[in-house]
């Protein structure tokens, strides 16, 4: 059988309940930041690399243009 409680109990019952309604609600609102956040910092790190991949290539490719210029010039001086 229930107890009936006094209602200083009940008062104290529902505050503490609403209490940790807030504190759950609150839990769940950062661990949905906590997404937000994870998912952005890993589209910056791909494009981070993306970047870094992008201007490796483009310091390869014009080492190796004033090369082939070079290159060409003395072909077309020999033949």
């Amino acid at each position: 059988m229930p107890e009936k409680f006094s209602k200083l109990r009940r008062q104290a019952c529902s505050v503490s309940g609403k209490a940790r309604s807030q504190l759950f609600e609150r839990q769940r609102s950062i661990e949905d930041l906590d997404a937000i956040v994870t998912g952005r910092n890993e589209k910056l790190r791909r494009r981070r690399e993306a970047w870094l991949a992008r201007d490796l290539r483009d310091s390869v490719i014009s080492a190796a243009k004033p090369a082939l210029k070079r290159a060409k010039k003395t072909r077309s001086r020999y033949t």
